[in-house]
């Protein structure tokens, strides 16, 4: 049997819990740091505090966090009747994030049109506010069920309208209104490069004086970017998770990021979004080995359509990758991915991972399961047991990769 065929047998039901609504953590910590920490290390579980992460990272270890800023994509316009129409923002059409954000007076996107069927032959809306003393009229047209066009009278960008107009996009499972620290709260304290509609939840419990004291006790920090889309929140809906939808979403790796890469340092992915950008990284590497003028564009699928037995070393593929920068004399290389990671995954890259605890049954819950074997059922079940909080603004867990 190939990887494909084990992946097609896979069943969502196998990763599945019952998680208590008791233990969803609707609010941060007050201190970002002070939530638990579940380590896992050579199959035994111990229990600390976020802020005491360091007395397990050392100088042999190399972090990577995603620094992707969260921007409020929820949109809400008001028909004459009242009637209200929201609009989540997935990605934009025919740009890349960053030429996106900084586009002014006219911009398209594909979304999520909530209320759709209130419009009926109506496709425009209109909604106005005052900033810094002049009116700003806001336009949106509906292109199609799945797009819409926006369209602002004033030579703001589009960040800057998003953050007039729009709302932070909390997950749905937290069933609560946004408040204002939400604005603050919902993003790592390192973000920077904004195009993310889901904030890579690990990164929350980081402080500025905790990345400085794990930097000098020796840990190296690298930034990359993955702007999380809004795929994270999708259910499993199909029995074959074959056929499971993985929206592609936007990577940014540097120079520095690879060159650190190959260093030979134990790698640490802070959050499920910096695995996936790393690991999609060494497939990047796979292509490029075959063909130097392929592009970074990573399919959910490739990762078990390949001979495990043929596969070239990190070090090979990551040396392709910095080979072909500098050929190009380019410093970052922008990139999509759809990579789905499941049991039989082979990791090529990352040896650890921080992450909070995730919805059963949800591709993410088949990544844990792949990073640390059979083990995420015991794992899972003394958080449980030990009550810790689960989700986006819940406790973390640091997992050493089954070897």
């Amino acid at each position: 049997m190939n990887l494909l065929e084990k992946v097609a047998k896979i069943q969502p039901s196998d990763f599945n819990y019952i998680l208590p609504d008791e233990l969803i953590a609707r609010f941060p910590m007050a201190e970002r740091d002070s939530s638990r920490l579940l380590v896992y290390e050579n199959r035994k579980m111990t229990h600390r505090k976020f802020k005491n992460i360091s007395e397990y990272l050392g100088a042999q270890h190399s972090l990577f966090f995603n620094n992707t800023k969260v921007i409020p994509a929820r949109l809400y316009f008001y028909k004459e009747t009242g009637a209200l129409i929201e609009f989540f923002l997935f990605s934009p059409i025919s740009a890349t994030i960053e030429e996106a954000m900084n586009i002014t007076y006219h911009a398209c996107w594909n979304c999520a049109i909530g209320n759709l069927r209130k419009m009926k032959d109506a496709r425009t809306l209109i909604r106005k506010e005052v900033f810094e003393g002049k009116e700003i009229e806001f336009i949106v047209t509906i292109l199609d069920s799945q797009s819409a066009e926006f369209r602002w009278n004033s030579g703001h960008t589009f960040a800057k309208i998003l953050n007039i107009f729009g709302e932070m996009p909390l997950p749905p499972y937290l069933k609560r209104e946004v408040e204002e620290s939400d604005k603050t709260k919902y993003q790592t304290v390192y973000n920077q490069v904004e195009g993310a509609v889901a904030a890579p939840t690990a990164g929350l419990h980081f402080t500025e004086d905790l990345i400085q004291n794990l930097e000098k006790q020796g840990v190296e920090t690298n930034f990359l970017t993955l702007h999380v889309g809004a795929g994270t929140f999708q259910p499993i809906k199909t029995d074959n998770i074959i056929d499971h939808p993985m929206h592609s979403e936007q990577i940014i790796v540097s120079q520095e990021n690879v060159r650190n890469l190959l260093k030979n340092k134990k790698i640490v992915a802070v959050g499920t979004t910096s695995l996936r950008t790393l690991e999609s990284l060494y497939w990047f590497g796979f292509e490029l080995l075959k063909n130097p003028d392929a592009l970074f564009k990573i399919e959910k699928l490739v990762p078990y359509q390949q001979p495990i037995k043929t596969l070239p070393t990190a070090k090979q593929a990551l040396e392709k990758v910095l080979e072909i920068m500098q050929k190009r004399q380019i410093n970052e290389i922008i990139g999509q991915t759809e990579i789905m990671i499941v049991p039989s995954y082979s990791f090529q890259i990352c040896d650890a991972l921080i992450t909070n605890f995730h919805l059963p049954s949800t591709t993410l819950m088949m990544l844990i399961a792949a990073f640390v074997g059979s083990d995420w059922k015991k794992i899972y079940q003394e958080a449980l047991n030990k009550k810790y909080r689960f989700l986006s603004f819940g406790d973390a867990s640091l997992l050493f990769r089954k070897v």
